[in-house]
């Protein structure tokens, strides 16, 4: 073997070049690469049903779990020490990779390089060319300007409203998301079809995602609270009144409205009728004080009045009009209140019972004697009391209450609260459940996803598998779409539990059976699920893995979520935001301020992308800075001229 010459300066200058190490290194790496193809050769069968266009995708993702199966800290130190280029960016491209240091460190020692590329699956360049094709077969092609796409979760309102899809697609929405788990087909076929039209106008495709709403366990229907009405009026700082409260009465059990008024009351017919502006009306309210209203506008079918004291009506509260008329009753009982929604305040140390929603309506599930000691919430999925054990932890609210299951049995499972902030928390209906100690069989499709999937085959271009767990869901799904007609339909796994988390490489190999697929990243019950310390960490680790199955990812919970419900973001949604851009695509939820949240992450992802590819820096030049000017005189006491003028600017 011919040694390279010394690249040591001096006997104490440090030894900057080990040859027994450059040997180890190369027997390291060719063992790791040969881990790599009897791994390979073990998942032959596998591999052959994955589609055609996955197969090289799905060898290098086996190559990639071998490569991350043991710690490999101290192999990348002992290449970086060589100035070697190391194995920490090699996602799309495992074995090719390995092969270029490989072939470095052979050349380095003298030693001969066979070329190996026949045996790689795909390379730098095609490695990445892959991760791009898939990404535009699932989710469309890219915008001209920005390199992520911004997927949108339509409101309810957007089946009505015409111009609504019109507007995100304006603002730079690429993907329009339809939740499965609201409304109904009626609905979807008309938001779709504004999705479709406002892509047309626009000029620029928009993909349709239907999210199936999956087995999510919720908490059920509480009953609705008292029927009442409160009413306030606009104060300063001073309590002084600035803004009557305004108040609509219509006839009881109509639907007239006025724009500007909010809050109505039902009255009799024939007493609104003899209304006229300028009129006062006396009531006592549920608090027995006194109040007074002023009718400021009458119209046809509806009258406006005003108030200049806090007020609470309920059923029994009666209206009497000053003036009399003999063509209409002086007084009437008000209706059509609203009724609060019930919430029940849980604390550390209370106990609560979960029962079916049958159970719950019925008012007596047979354990009468428990019903008198601890508070009862009916859950959606009754199926899990008896999958789960005494011990196991519980969520509820994506993490804001926090429990351990004391009991558990057929007709219910027994709660003690162990986590909830100081002075307690307010558990409301249709609130997701979260059992992440538990192991659950429950399959991914639900009876009522079965049935959606009819919707989705003629409206959609891809379809969200919620809280798929196993190979088997995806199977599943793979296998109605083909009942179908609708093969062409991608498939995005939502990896929202710990169980989908840890069979993620089984998951992958499944998805790439069809010919489009992808994964989103559903922070928000998965930092419940695994642990919001961990999230971070979990979060970083399905990027790295997607990304060596050349699969794309969407970055999905909460992102620009203040931005999107009060227009003002936080600072660390912001910084979140930025994050995302590591992802083939971002969603955003609905909000009255989406169209703000839609241009601000568009010009985040657009700034982002000239700095970072997925982990990878780029270099872009930093035009924020210069270098100060270097001194080439003696040295001299600054002036006040000098002081104003400093070499280094931001």
């Amino acid at each position: 073997m011919t040694s390279q010459p010394s690249l040591t300066s001096s006997p104490s200058s440090p030894n900057l070049w080990d040859e027994a190490m450059c040997v180890a290194l190369i027997a390291e790496l060719h063992a790791l690469r040969r881990h790599m193809l009897e791994a390979e050769a073990q998942h032959a069968d596998a591999l052959s049903l994955v589609a055609e266009s996955y197969r090289p995708s799905a060898r290098n993702l086996i190559h990639y779990l071998v490569l991350r199966a043991e710690d490999r800290r101290h192999l990348q130190a002992q290449l970086a020490s060589m100035g070697v280029s190391s194995l920490g960016r090699a996602e799309t491209h495992v074995l090719a990779n390995l092969d270029k240091v490989l072939g470095i460190l052979h050349r380095l020692s003298g030693q001969p390089w066979t070329d190996l590329s026949d045996q790689e699956p795909t390379g730098l360049h095609r490695g990445q060319t892959l991760l791009t094709r898939h990404a535009q077969e699932l989710l469309g092609a890219t915008p001209a300007h920005r390199q992520g796409r911004i997927m949108v979760t339509l409101p309810s309102e957007a089946a009505a409203d015409t111009r609504l899809a019109s507007r995100l697609v304006a603002a730079g929405m690429d993907i329009a998301r339809i939740n499965c788990a609201h409304d109904s087909p009626t609905e979807w076929t008309a938001m779709a079809a504004h999705v479709r039209q406002a892509a047309e106008a626009a000029g620029r495709p928009v993909k349709v995602l239907m999210d199936l709403g999956g087995p999510k366990l919720r908490t059920g229907m509480l009953p609705a609270g008292p029927a009442v009405l409160k009413v306030r009026p606009g104060r300063d700082e001073l309590g002084r009144v600035i803004k009557p409260a305004r108040i609509g009465l219509r006839p009881s059990g109509s639907q007239w409205s006025r724009p500007g008024v909010t809050q109505y009351l039902g009255v009799k017919s024939d007493w609104l009728a003899g209304l006229e502006t300028g009129d006062k009306i006396d009531l006592i309210d549920a608090r027995d004080a006194h109040r007074t209203l002023k009718v400021v506008a009458t119209h046809k079918h509806s009258a406006e009045v005003e108030l200049e004291q806090t007020a609470y009506f309920i059923p029994s509260t009666r209206l009497t009009r000053h003036r009399h008329s003999r063509n209409a009753p002086a007084t009437t009982r008000v209706s059509d209140l609203p009724r609060a929604e019930q919430r029940l305040l849980l604390q550390e140390g209370d106990k609560l019972r979960l029962v079916s929603e049958t159970a719950f309506a019925q008012g007596d599930d047979g354990v009468r004697h428990e019903r008198l000691s601890m508070p009862e919430v009916p859950c959606t999925l009754p199926a899990v009391f008896q999958q789960v054990k005494p011990g196991e932890h519980i969520w509820f609210d994506d993490g804001r209450i926090g429990g351990v299951i004391r009991a558990a049995n057929a007709r219910g499972i027994t709660v003690e609260i162990t986590q909830a902030r100081e002075g307690g928390e307010r558990l409301a209906s249709d609130k997701g459940i979260n059992l992440p100690d538990s192991q659950l069989d429950l399959p991914a499709l639900t009876d009522a996803d079965l049935a959606h999937l009819t919707s989705v085959a003629a409206l959609a271009d891809m379809v969200g598998l919620s809280f798929v767990q196993q190979p088997a869901d995806v199977d599943m799904l793979r296998g109605r779409l083909q009942e179908l007609g609708a093969t062409h339909i991608g498939i995005v796994l939502k990896i929202e539990t710990r169980r989908a988390f840890d069979n993620l490489p089984a998951l992958l190999l499944s998805a790439m059976k069809s010919p489009a697929a992808g994964i989103m990243i559903a922070r928000g019950d998965l930092a419940v699920e695994c642990g919001f310390e961990r999230l971070a960490e979990i979060q970083e680790e399905l990027l790295w893995a997607a990304e060596a199955a050349h699969m794309p990812v969407i970055w999905a919970t909460q992102v620009l979520e203040n931005l999107a419900k009060t227009g003002m973001p936080s600072r660390a949604e912001i910084t979140d935001a930025a994050m995302s851009e590591r992802a083939e695509c971002v969603m955003l939820n609905k909000g009255p301020h989406i169209e703000t949240a839609i241009a601000t992450l568009d010009n985040i992802l657009q700034r982002m992308q000239q700095h970072q590819s997925k982990k990878r820096s780029l270099l872009r030049a930093l035009r924020a800075w210069q270098l100060p000017a270097l001194e080439t005189k003696a040295r001299h006491t600054p002036t006040q001229s000098d002081k104003k003028s400093p070499a280094l600017t931001c």
